[in-house]
């Protein structure tokens, strides 16, 4: 994995991760938590997928557009359900009021 793909799954994973606090208002860690919360995940989300489906680095010295693109959006995915997962059971232990 390459830094292209890193940096394709924290940008995904913290859009991810911000949109998942929009839609579920329980799962609001604020603005830089869900950023944060989105990024982990969009990273460890985007390697787990890239691995399980074989997604290649580089074609020919150039950059592989549909691989960065798959990063992306596996990145984007991992990172909003990591961010509501987290998001829900932090606010049920320390109880937002």
């Amino acid at each position: 994995m390459d830094i292209s793909a890193i940096i394709a799954q924290v940008i995904g994973g913290a859009v991810g991760g911000t949109a998942g606090g929009k839609i579920l208002k329980d799962s609001d860690l604020g603005q830089i938590g869900n950023l944060i919360a989105g990024a982990v995940g969009g990273v460890g989300g985007g390697s787990i997928l890239g691995s399980l489906i074989g997604a290649g680095g580089a074609a020919a010295g150039g950059v592989d557009i549909a691989s960065l693109a798959g990063q992306l959006v596996g990145g984007g995915v991992a990172g909003l359900v990591v961010q509501i997962v987290v998001g829900l059971i932090i606010n049920k232990v320390f109880k937002k009021a």
